[in-house]
């Protein structure tokens, strides 16, 4: 969805980056020792290393995009931090008790204060789960804000089982982050 977004905007003329965060994907770094904070940081360092004029996020990107506070920033469909580790925790219960073990979210939280744990496919270390326990989206100067369903229309593809793609989401993505970078956002 974002690449076709990416593309969308490469089609106008609008240059974009998706950023690896340290842990992810083709990194080095083991996800386990990531933070919020560490993507914090990350996302600085590449907004300044790259010359970045906007910033543009999406669900649980717009906890750590304000790295680089000073910039316009877009967000869609903001994700709170205690929502997403909530989602991750009933995801390991459920696929937990398909396998006939039982577990709860007190004992996987309680787990998690010392030592990794495994949610929704990611070995998540303590840092990171307890930054995400309370971890709301900043504050940011000239921010915009959309609502998928009202502003950007389409469907959370991050709630389906198995991977898909909108491209009428990403197009409408794509055109939205074009008007509002031409605006300078806001």
């Amino acid at each position: 969805m974002l690449v076709q977004a990416m593309r969308g905007l490469a089609e106008r003329g609008v240059d974009g980056l998706l950023i690896d965060l340290p842990g992810c994907n083709e990194s080095p770094a083991a996800l386990e020792n990531q933070s919020l904070s560490i993507w914090r940081d990350a996302v600085g360092a590449a907004a300044a290393q790259l010359g970045a004029t906007h910033i543009a996020s999406l669900r649980g990107g717009t906890l750590v995009d304000d790295g680089a506070p000073d910039m316009p920033h877009w967000r869609l469909a903001p994700a709170k931090g205690p929502g997403l580790l909530k989602t991750m925790v009933r995801t390991r219960i459920a696929g937990d008790k398909e396998i006939g073990k039982t577990t709860s979210e007190a004992g996987l939280m309680e787990a998690a204060r010392t030592a990794p744990i495994a949610l929704g496919g990611n070995l998540l270390g303590p840092a990171l789960v307890a930054e995400l326990a309370t971890a709301e989206p900043s504050e940011i100067p000239r921010l915009t804000v959309r609502a998928l369903g009202q502003d950007i229309m389409g469907s959370p593809l991050w709630l389906r089982a198995e991977p898909q793609d909108d491209p009428a989401m990403s197009a409408a993505i794509a055109d939205d982050l074009d008007q509002w970078s031409a605006s300078c956002g806001g």
